[in-house]
């Protein structure tokens, strides 16, 4: 209910709602135990009932609330309600305002003893409630002086929705109605009189209104030779079927012959009594057009050797591609199959061709310049196969050849080479140069084969081919096969371990590099195989990736980390943040700003590391209006192995991160090498001038962490800080700190030999003593 214009008393509930039910006029002396028990049972009932009770005491000028009034609305039983009127209001839907306003007004004013109405109040997660609002004044003995308000609310959110969904079905009953031109009807079956809805009176040629049809009016529209036959129709399906259906003709009463198809079933009314309810609808056209069709059924007849011919035709084009005028993929398959069939003794030899770079062309000069390419292709793989070599195109770019029998070893060699060497010529298309290639995939079987398995086995070939580097041959092997087969049963056993939550995380400490203090952990990801124990990630992502299960291996570990955060968190381990990899497909999913903005965590606490290599010059609109997002929200994103991809300075200043993680691959060779670390301090002063921070990776010994300081790194992470751990091992870590002595030992370090190590050292002044120490 309202909260017009007083503050609430401190959210003090309503204890046996004594308040609720006390008179404006002093009464006699009662029992006050029974009272209190009859005051208890009726709090009890209300709250048992769902009614959130409420009472505003006029001349405390405070309000009352009980338990089940603040439960509806999602606010706690213990939390403090201090609410003014104008404040209440924002809570309630603006298109409801007026009228609680309105109301509420008129009964502290004195015009209205009891209101009751219905309005939307926002619940304390967001969404909107209706409820439904009682409230009664209590006057004093003069009758003019408010002593209190006092009511009920009551959440009829469901009832609300259960209306709307009625009110939807029935508007879309309508419409169905309307749209289908159908006419509806009930007929009482004891008096025969009939209800005829507006569609069904326009079908019979009267006024567009509903109507009553008395027994028997209904026969004297039935054209006279089709009543008998209808009739039957209609008592035999009744009696028989509980329903019937049949198409007949009726007379208008200006004399025009309609055909009318009617479906009804026997039912019981809303008293119980038996009725017919059908529908009606007009087929005339539906008749006449029926009628057309027999009447050209014979000039069909005349032109059946045309068509013959015509099929002839389309099914020599249903095997043909129109652009190259090669056999296509139908073609081939029946080729396949009859080789199948057959058993050559001789065996088959299968190529499967994908040209390179094709898409570039489509994209650059045009389709029609594609094309052109394609019918090239194909007049060349005609000239340097054999006369009785299947070619086909089998869709896009791709082409399939089958020989048999196949060429000597020596002759496929020179026709594979031929057309590799001629694919790379370019076609002149309009004066232009359009240059591609061609990758091949070859399979072989010597005698009787599965033609059909033998290009399979081509496209295995042939995806290898691809990755090989284009523009080359691949020949099929059985280690080839069994490397597919390997992948397969990985990729399975990736889904099973998906769905049995076998992938959790190992945490890596991240430290400052100064004060040494833990500043973050790495996520990591891990797989906990039920035979292979604990398998690293190189050994499945790249799997998983090509398999469509990085989004949600991504996703598993987001939400395990925001998990640990909180049992740490509960557990007085602080966290500064934890950093996540991010993959493509998890950045480029649209419901990733939907999930994020579901979890309970401060977004700036969670860091998305974005691989150089894959995401900054990518110019993918969804990555980056998620990258957006994810910064609008509050978290962080930085750039994971620095240094090893292909990026820009434009693309690092275009998505302005938080942190560049510099690879373990420039920091590895700093402690013998002055020119990774001059290149080291020019990353770190690019990073510095952008308010970028720097981590860098790979710390395996105290002199990387030594030089890597100096140079201005702000954070650390290798082995030699910590190796990855389990979640169940960090609170443990981070509470002993034992990594602060044994480091702060380690860095005051004395080189043995003359290495251009002792020589960095001493000019910055570090403090040495003892030999260096490589700890894994």
């Amino acid at each position: 209910m309202a909260l017009p214009r007083a503050t609430v008393n401190q959210g003090k509930p309503l204890d046996a709602q004594a308040r609720i039910i006390e008179s404006d006029r002093q009464e006699p002396e009662f029992d006050s135990a029974a009272v209190r028990l009859e005051l208890e049972r009726l709090r009890f009932a209300l709250e048992a009932a769902g009614q959130g009770l409420w009472e505003y005491d006029a001349s405390a000028d405070n309000w009352n609330f009980s338990p089940a009034w603040r439960s509806m609305r999602g606010i706690p039983e213990n939390e403090t309600i201090a609410a003014q009127g104008l404040d209440w209001l924002d809570t309630i839907h603006p298109d409801d305002q007026a009228l609680v306003s309105d109301l509420t007004s008129r009964q502290y004013a004195g015009e209205l003893h009891e209101v009751r109405f219905d309005y939307r109040e926002r619940h304390r997660d967001g969404h909107w409630i209706w409820i439904h609002a009682r409230g009664r004044s209590v006057f004093d003995a003069s009758g003019k002086t408010l002593v209190r308000i006092i009511g009920t609310d009551t959440d009829i959110t469901a009832l609300k929705r259960h209306e709307l969904e009625l009110t939807t079905l029935t508007r879309r009953l309508g419409l169905a109605l309307t749209a289908s031109r159908l006419g509806v009807w009930e007929t009482d079956c004891i008096t025969g009189v009939a209800k005829w809805d507006a569609r069904t009176s326009e079908i019979f040629g009267l006024s567009s209104v509903e109507r009553i049809v008395s027994k028997g009016e209904w026969e004297t529209f039935v054209h006279p030779d089709d009543l008998a036959q209808t009739q039957k129709i209609n008592a035999t399906g009744l009696a028989e079927l509980g329903g019937f259906h049949c198409t007949y003709r009726i007379v208008l009463r200006n004399g025009t012959i309609r055909h009318v198809r009617s479906n009804a079933l026997l039912t019981s009314g809303a008293e119980g009594r038996q009725v017919i309810v059908g529908v009606n609808w007009d087929v005339t056209d539906d008749i006449q057009q029926t009628e057309a069709l027999r009447g050209s059924k014979h000039a069909a007849e005349l032109h059946s050797r045309a068509l013959e011919e015509a099929r002839q035709n389309l099914e020599h084009a249903s095997l043909h591609d129109a652009l190259t005028g090669l056999p296509n993929r139908r073609c081939l398959d029946q080729r396949l199959a009859a080789l199948s069939h057959s058993g050559p003794p001789d065996g088959v030899c299968v190529l499967h061709l994908d040209l390179d770079y094709f898409k570039q062309i489509n994209d650059t000069k045009g389709h029609a310049a594609g094309d052109a390419v394609l019918v090239h292709m194909a007049r060349l793989l005609k000239a340097r196969l054999r006369n009785n070599d299947l070619v086909a195109r089998i869709g896009g770019d791709e082409f399939v050849a089958v020989l048999a029998p196949p060429p000597s070893p020596l002759e496929l060699k020179a026709i594979v080479e031929g057309i590799i060497s001629d694919a790379r010529r370019p076609v002149i298309w309009e004066g232009q140069e359009c240059r591609s290639g061609v990758s091949i995939g070859v399979a072989e079987a010597p005698g009787a084969c599965d033609a059909r398995q033998l290009l399979i086995n081509a496209d295995i070939a042939l995806y290898r081919a691809k990755r090989t580097g284009r523009n080359c041959m691949a020949h099929f092997t059985d280690a080839m096969q069994a490397e597919i087969f390997a992948k397969k049963q990985c990729a399975d056993d990736i889904m099973a371990g998906l769905e049995r939550g076998e992938f959790l995380i190992y945490y890596q400490p991240q430290f400052d590099a100064k004060t040494l203090e833990v500043v973050g952990l790495e996520a990591l990801v891990r797989w906990r195989h039920p035979e292979r124990g604990i398998i690293p990630p190189g050994q499945f992502l790249s799997i998983a990736d090509e398999f469509n299960a990085m989004g949600i291996i991504d996703s598993i570990i987001l939400d395990q980390a925001v998990e640990h955060l909180a049992e740490w968190d509960a557990a007085g381990v602080h966290i500064p943040r934890i950093s996540l990899n991010v993959s493509a497909r998890r950045l480029g999913d649209d419901v990733l700003i939907e999930h994020l903005a579901s979890l309970p965590v401060e977004p700036e606490r969670i860091s998305f590391e974005l691989l150089e290599s894959i995401f900054l010059d990518e110019q993918n609109s969804l990555h980056a209006r998620n990258i957006d997002a994810l910064k609008r929200m509050g978290f962080r994103i930085d750039i994971d192995d620095f240094g090893t991809g292909h990026a820009s300075i434009v693309s690092l200043l275009r998505i302005a991160p938080s942190l560049l993680k510099i690879d373990r691959q420039l920091v590895t060779p700093i402690t013998e090498s002055d020119n990774h670390r001059k290149l080291l301090r020019s990353i770190i002063e690019i990073g510095k001038s952008q308010n970028i921070a720097i981590c860098a990776e790979g710390v395996e010994t105290a002199a990387h962490a030594a030089i890597l300081r100096d140079l201005g790194c702000d954070s650390l992470q290798g082995y030699y800080l910590a190796k990855p751990m389990p979640a169940s091992e960090i609170s443990s870590f981070v509470r002993n700190r034992a990594w602060i002595a044994r480091i702060s030992a380690d860095l005051q370090i004395e080189p043995q030999d003359g290495s251009v190590l002792r020589q960095f050292l001493r000019e910055r002044g570090l403090s040495v003593a003892q030999p260096l120490r490589r700890t894994h």
